[in-house]
């Protein structure tokens, strides 16, 4: 990417941060027309390939001494070393495998080598690092207690000049090629390198993050059990810059049945929980219903035709934060009584990730905990062997 193209789109989100997509739009329409970049926009979706099981792939992590990331990807920066307040282990790594490399840091909680630990993906949101993202959602400190591994990808600026994850390429949206690719190697590679529970491997993301922990879900469903979207966007839901900024205002205009493009084994719902302020500007509210829609879309025809999901199915509650906002809690069940969707609208809210550290960015401490909800929600879930 050119450095023309770069400053554009660092002007481009600073107008979308300001609530002007139209100013965003425009910015951006600029700079694409004196920048024939095609290659980040080839088609191709996940349609394109089966679901695989897990296999051996290449890979290789290093420390980050390793001084053979950097060449590769000379510009990857290094996040600020934050003190975690846990006890447990909190180190940066690199990974490669043939999709491409990436930085990572890694938490694994003490006093818990007995146990056969489940695996958390974090992403986080655009201008965001690994560091400032554990902080910010405190997710760390709840990985201790419950015993989790916590692994945190991180975004650079030479892939994306905002540190976004780039869930609005055709070519980021697909299983086996890009982003969604490297992630998804990196998981397998932990759960091995580590010896964890093939089971209860989950991930989660916070906007241009939760947007990439969908497209893993939905590309993904034979490694990850259930995914956490703080403020995201559903899958397909734009090809390019403009349209992912038109997406993220007004919602992505995915008629709301037929909504998964994505194929999965039929049933393989993978179960999702979606946390959502009803005044984000950055990322609009009709996003988070879709995300639900695309979540149960995947259930089998017959079930849903017998309407098994129908109102006996469904739970909605109400509630405040003490001192904060208040809130939707929506339920969806299965006939058995167990929660495959959760939708928290919380009133009053921005774009921001819910119970946080203000100390970190995009961080709303009145808010309900949506950290510690969603690892209850995971706590729910494992995937069975051969889904």
């Amino acid at each position: 990417m050119n450095y023309s193209l770069s400053k554009t789109l660092h002007e481009a989100m600073r107008l979308m941060q300001t609530g002007d997509l139209h100013a965003a739009t425009a910015a951006i329409q600029r700079g694409l027309t004196g920048a024939d970049d095609r290659s980040a926009f080839h088609p191709g979706y996940a349609g394109s390939a089966p679901v695989k099981p897990w296999i051996d792939a290449e890979y290789r992590v290093v420390d980050v001494s390793d001084p053979e990331p950097a060449t590769e990807h000379p510009d990857l920066e290094l996040p600020r070393e934050i003190a975690d307040p846990t006890d447990g282990q909190f180190q940066q790594h690199s990974f490669t495998c043939t999709a491409g490399t990436r930085r990572y840091k890694l938490f694994i909680p003490k006093g818990h080598q007995d146990r056969q630990l489940p695996l958390l993906i974090m992403l986080h949101g655009c201008t965001q690092s690994p560091d400032d993202f554990a902080r910010g959602t405190r997710m760390n400190q709840l990985a201790e207690e419950e015993g989790y591994c916590v692994a945190y990808p991180a975004q650079s600026a030479r892939d994306n000049p905002t540190k976004c994850w780039n869930w609005f390429r055709p070519g980021d949206q697909c299983r086996d090629r890009g982003e969604p690719a490297i992630i998804a190697e990196l998981t397998r590679h932990l759960v091995r390198a580590h010896r964890l529970d093939t089971a209860r491997v989950y991930v989660a993301g916070l906007s241009a993050g939760a947007a990439m922990a969908i497209i893993l879900a939905r590309t993904y469903p034979d490694i990850y059990a259930a995914v956490g979207v703080h403020s995201g966007l559903p899958y397909g839901s734009a090809h390019d810059v403009p349209s992912a900024f038109a997406a993220m205002k007004r919602g992505s205009g995915i008629p709301m049945a037929d909504t998964d493009p994505a194929p999965q084994a039929l049933g393989a719902v993978v179960p999702t929980i979606v946390f959502h302020g009803d005044r984000d500007v950055v990322v609009g509210a009709h996003n988070g219903d879709i995300v639900i829609a695309q979540s149960m879309a995947s259930l089998d025809d017959s079930a849903r035709n017998a309407e098994s999901y129908g109102a006996d199915h469904k739970q909605v509650e109400r509630g405040i934060v003490p001192g904060g906002y208040s809130y939707i809690r929506t339920m969806l069940q299965d006939p058995q009584g167990l929660v495959l969707a959760e939708q928290w609208l919380v009133h009053g809210a921005g774009h921001a990730w819910f119970g946080g550290d203000p100390s970190a960015s995009y961080t709303d401490p009145k808010g309900p905990n949506a950290s510690a909800e969603m690892l209850r929600f995971f706590a729910l879930h494992e995937r069975k062997h051969g889904n």
